[in-house]
Protein backbone atom coordinates (compact mmCIF):
# COMPACT_ATOMS: atom_id res chain seq x y z
CA UNK A 1 0.00 0.00 0.00
CA UNK A 2 0.97 3.36 -1.41
CA UNK A 3 1.79 6.44 1.03
CA UNK A 4 1.36 8.53 -1.40
CA UNK A 5 -2.25 9.94 0.81
CA UNK A 6 -1.51 13.02 1.92
CA UNK A 7 0.78 16.38 0.75
CA UNK A 8 3.94 16.14 3.44
CA UNK A 9 6.87 15.05 2.55
CA UNK A 10 6.99 11.56 1.54
CA UNK A 11 10.11 10.81 3.99
CA UNK A 12 7.48 11.87 7.00
CA UNK A 13 4.63 9.51 5.61
CA UNK A 14 6.99 6.68 5.72
CA UNK A 15 8.14 7.63 8.99
CA UNK A 16 4.26 7.45 10.24
CA UNK A 17 3.35 4.13 8.72
CA UNK A 18 6.59 2.40 9.72
CA UNK A 19 5.55 3.57 13.69
CA UNK A 20 2.21 2.56 13.00
CA UNK A 21 2.55 -1.08 11.57
CA UNK A 22 5.30 -1.25 14.86
CA UNK A 23 2.00 -0.52 16.67
CA UNK A 24 0.26 -2.91 15.25
CA UNK A 25 2.37 -5.33 15.34
CA UNK A 26 2.87 -5.96 11.74
CA UNK A 27 6.86 -5.50 12.96
CA UNK A 28 7.59 -6.92 16.56
CA UNK A 29 10.29 -6.12 19.10
CA UNK A 30 13.95 -6.70 17.63
CA UNK A 31 12.22 -8.38 14.40
CA UNK A 32 14.28 -7.60 11.14
CA UNK A 33 12.70 -5.20 8.57
CA UNK A 34 12.41 -6.17 5.06
CA UNK A 35 15.42 -5.34 2.94
CA UNK A 36 15.45 -1.44 1.74
CA UNK A 37 14.90 -2.56 -1.95
CA UNK A 38 11.54 -4.53 -0.36
CA UNK A 39 10.27 -2.27 2.02
CA UNK A 40 11.10 1.14 -0.80
CA UNK A 41 8.40 -1.19 -3.44
CA UNK A 42 5.75 -1.86 -0.30
CA UNK A 43 5.23 1.40 0.37
CA UNK A 44 5.38 3.13 -2.66
CA UNK A 45 8.53 5.43 -2.72
CA UNK A 46 12.27 6.07 -3.99
CA UNK A 47 15.06 4.21 -2.11
CA UNK A 48 16.42 7.58 -1.33
CA UNK A 49 13.14 8.95 0.37
CA UNK A 50 13.16 5.51 2.45
CA UNK A 51 16.64 6.04 3.55
CA UNK A 52 15.84 9.34 4.63
CA UNK A 53 12.88 8.27 6.73
CA UNK A 54 15.25 5.08 8.09
CA UNK A 55 17.83 7.77 9.45
CA UNK A 56 15.11 9.86 11.64
CA UNK A 57 13.68 6.42 12.71
CA UNK A 58 16.80 5.35 13.97
CA UNK A 59 17.48 8.49 15.60
CA UNK A 60 14.41 8.04 17.63
CA UNK A 61 15.65 5.18 18.32
CA UNK A 62 12.79 3.17 16.78
CA UNK A 63 15.05 1.29 14.81
CA UNK A 64 18.65 -0.08 15.06
CA UNK A 65 20.71 -0.28 11.71
CA UNK A 66 23.39 -3.08 12.20
CA UNK A 67 26.02 -2.70 9.37
CA UNK A 68 25.75 -5.95 6.54
CA UNK A 69 23.23 -7.81 8.59
CA UNK A 70 19.85 -4.95 8.36
CA UNK A 71 17.65 -3.15 10.27
CA UNK A 72 15.87 -4.11 13.06
CA UNK A 73 12.95 -2.99 15.43
CA UNK A 74 13.94 -1.45 18.23
CA UNK A 75 13.06 -2.42 21.86
CA UNK A 76 10.48 -0.57 23.20
CA UNK A 77 11.72 0.92 26.96
CA UNK A 78 10.75 -0.51 30.16
CA UNK A 79 10.75 1.87 32.26
CA UNK A 80 9.29 5.53 31.52
CA UNK A 81 9.36 8.73 33.65
CA UNK A 82 9.19 12.38 33.56
CA UNK A 83 12.43 13.73 34.43
CA UNK A 84 11.19 16.51 36.33
CA UNK A 85 10.16 13.66 38.80
CA UNK A 86 13.01 13.07 41.34
CA UNK A 87 13.03 9.31 42.07
CA UNK A 88 14.97 6.56 42.85
CA UNK A 89 16.04 4.13 40.59
CA UNK A 90 14.94 1.44 43.07
CA UNK A 91 11.20 3.44 42.80
CA UNK A 92 11.30 3.51 39.41
CA UNK A 93 11.84 0.02 38.65
CA UNK A 94 9.33 -0.54 41.33
CA UNK A 95 6.55 1.60 39.43
CA UNK A 96 7.04 -0.48 36.45
CA UNK A 97 5.96 -3.38 38.49
CA UNK A 98 9.12 -5.44 38.96
CA UNK A 99 11.94 -6.28 41.21
CA UNK A 100 14.37 -4.02 41.97
CA UNK A 101 17.71 -5.10 42.64
CA UNK A 102 21.26 -5.23 43.58
CA UNK A 103 24.73 -6.26 42.34
CA UNK A 104 26.90 -4.47 44.75
CA UNK A 105 30.65 -4.04 42.59
CA UNK A 106 32.66 -2.17 45.12
CA UNK A 107 32.89 0.72 48.02
CA UNK A 108 35.77 3.06 49.09
CA UNK A 109 36.27 5.83 51.35
CA UNK A 110 38.77 8.62 48.93
CA UNK A 111 39.69 12.03 49.34
CA UNK A 112 37.27 14.69 47.49
CA UNK A 113 38.76 15.48 43.73
CA UNK A 114 38.64 19.42 43.18
CA UNK A 115 35.55 18.72 41.40
CA UNK A 116 34.19 17.40 43.71
CA UNK A 117 35.47 20.32 46.88
CA UNK A 118 33.79 22.18 44.32
CA UNK A 119 30.47 19.84 44.33
CA UNK A 120 30.16 19.68 48.03
CA UNK A 121 31.67 22.80 48.92
CA UNK A 122 33.87 21.03 51.15
CA UNK A 123 37.33 20.49 52.85
CA UNK A 124 40.21 18.61 50.67
CA UNK A 125 40.68 16.38 54.15
CA UNK A 126 37.27 15.25 54.17
CA UNK A 127 35.90 11.77 53.40
CA UNK A 128 33.83 10.63 50.80
CA UNK A 129 31.84 7.47 50.51
CA UNK A 130 31.97 6.66 46.87
CA UNK A 131 29.70 3.01 45.80
CA UNK A 132 29.68 1.35 42.16
CA UNK A 133 27.01 -0.90 42.39
CA UNK A 134 24.53 -2.05 39.15
CA UNK A 135 20.71 -1.89 39.83
CA UNK A 136 19.07 -4.85 38.46
CA UNK A 137 15.28 -5.79 37.44
CA UNK A 138 13.78 -9.03 37.55
CA UNK A 139 17.52 -9.93 38.02
CA UNK A 140 18.57 -8.17 34.66
CA UNK A 141 21.26 -5.25 34.58
CA UNK A 142 19.63 -2.28 33.60
CA UNK A 143 21.58 0.54 35.68
CA UNK A 144 25.43 1.61 36.38
CA UNK A 145 25.73 3.53 39.37
CA UNK A 146 28.66 5.44 40.83
CA UNK A 147 27.56 7.24 44.22
CA UNK A 148 29.12 9.61 46.57
CA UNK A 149 28.43 11.03 49.57
CA UNK A 150 30.41 12.87 52.41
CA UNK A 151 30.90 10.58 55.31
CA UNK A 152 29.53 12.77 57.72
CA UNK A 153 26.55 12.45 56.41
CA UNK A 154 26.12 8.51 57.18
CA UNK A 155 25.86 6.69 60.55
CA UNK A 156 28.64 4.79 61.12
CA UNK A 157 27.82 0.98 60.40
CA UNK A 158 25.26 1.45 58.09
CA UNK A 159 24.63 -1.31 55.14
CA UNK A 160 24.44 0.41 51.92
CA UNK A 161 25.49 -2.01 49.39
CA UNK A 162 22.08 -3.21 48.48
CA UNK A 163 19.53 -0.07 49.14
CA UNK A 164 18.20 3.35 47.82
CA UNK A 165 20.91 5.89 48.70
CA UNK A 166 17.84 8.40 49.13
CA UNK A 167 16.15 6.28 51.55
CA UNK A 168 19.21 5.75 53.88
CA UNK A 169 19.77 9.78 53.65
CA UNK A 170 16.35 9.97 54.79
CA UNK A 171 15.60 6.81 57.23
CA UNK A 172 18.53 7.06 58.81
CA UNK A 173 20.77 10.27 58.61
CA UNK A 174 17.39 12.59 58.89
CA UNK A 175 18.47 13.91 55.73
CA UNK A 176 15.36 14.83 53.00
CA UNK A 177 16.56 15.18 49.40
CA UNK A 178 13.97 17.78 47.79
CA UNK A 179 15.65 18.32 44.66
CA UNK A 180 18.48 17.56 41.99
CA UNK A 181 20.19 19.33 39.25
CA UNK A 182 20.75 17.19 36.51
CA UNK A 183 22.96 16.89 33.17
CA UNK A 184 21.74 14.51 30.98
CA UNK A 185 24.16 12.87 28.28
CA UNK A 186 23.94 10.14 25.72
CA UNK A 187 26.72 7.92 25.23
CA UNK A 188 27.67 5.10 22.75
CA UNK A 189 29.64 2.14 23.79
CA UNK A 190 31.19 2.00 26.89
CA UNK A 191 34.03 0.32 27.34
CA UNK A 192 33.68 -0.86 31.20
CA UNK A 193 29.78 -0.10 30.95
CA UNK A 194 28.43 -1.25 28.02
CA UNK A 195 29.57 -5.38 29.18
CA UNK A 196 28.32 -5.28 32.30
CA UNK A 197 25.16 -3.78 31.55
CA UNK A 198 24.91 -6.68 28.65
CA UNK A 199 24.40 -4.37 25.77
CA UNK A 200 24.15 -5.42 22.22
CA UNK A 201 27.28 -2.82 20.54
CA UNK A 202 24.58 -0.76 18.79
CA UNK A 203 22.81 -0.01 22.12
CA UNK A 204 23.49 3.26 23.64
CA UNK A 205 23.56 4.89 26.95
CA UNK A 206 21.55 7.47 28.54
CA UNK A 207 23.94 9.34 31.45
CA UNK A 208 22.21 11.27 33.91
CA UNK A 209 24.48 12.96 36.80
CA UNK A 210 22.60 14.42 39.28
CA UNK A 211 23.99 16.97 42.52
CA UNK A 212 20.97 16.10 44.62
CA UNK A 213 20.81 19.12 48.15
CA UNK A 214 18.63 18.74 51.00
CA UNK A 215 15.71 21.38 51.92
CA UNK A 216 18.70 23.68 53.35
CA UNK A 217 20.66 23.43 49.62
CA UNK A 218 23.05 21.76 51.02
CA UNK A 219 25.04 19.20 48.63
CA UNK A 220 24.20 16.00 49.69
CA UNK A 221 24.98 13.15 46.93
CA UNK A 222 26.44 12.91 43.67
CA UNK A 223 25.07 10.24 41.31
CA UNK A 224 26.57 9.48 37.78
CA UNK A 225 23.79 6.82 36.76
CA UNK A 226 24.35 4.83 33.34
CA UNK A 227 20.81 3.76 31.79
CA UNK A 228 20.51 1.51 29.07
CA UNK A 229 17.92 3.65 26.47
CA UNK A 230 16.14 0.33 24.96
CA UNK A 231 15.07 -0.28 28.92
CA UNK A 232 14.95 3.46 29.92
CA UNK A 233 12.90 6.62 28.51
CA UNK A 234 12.80 9.96 30.30
CA UNK A 235 10.45 13.08 28.98
CA UNK A 236 9.93 15.96 30.66
CA UNK A 237 6.97 18.59 30.63
CA UNK A 238 7.68 21.82 29.29
CA UNK A 239 5.25 24.74 29.80
CA UNK A 240 4.71 28.50 28.24
CA UNK A 241 5.79 31.34 29.89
Amino acid sequence: MSVKSDHRHLYLQVIDRIKKDIEKGVYKEKEKLPSEFELARQLGVSRATLREALRVLEEENVIIRRHGVGTFVSSRPMFTSGIEQLSSVTEMIRQAGRKPGTIFLSSSIQKPTEDDIKRFQCHKEEDLLVVERVRTANNEPVVYCIDKVPCKYLPKGIAYENESLLEILHNEANRYIAYAVTHIEPLGYHEKVSPILQCEPETALLVLKQMHFDENDEPILYSIDYFKSDKFSFHVLRKRV
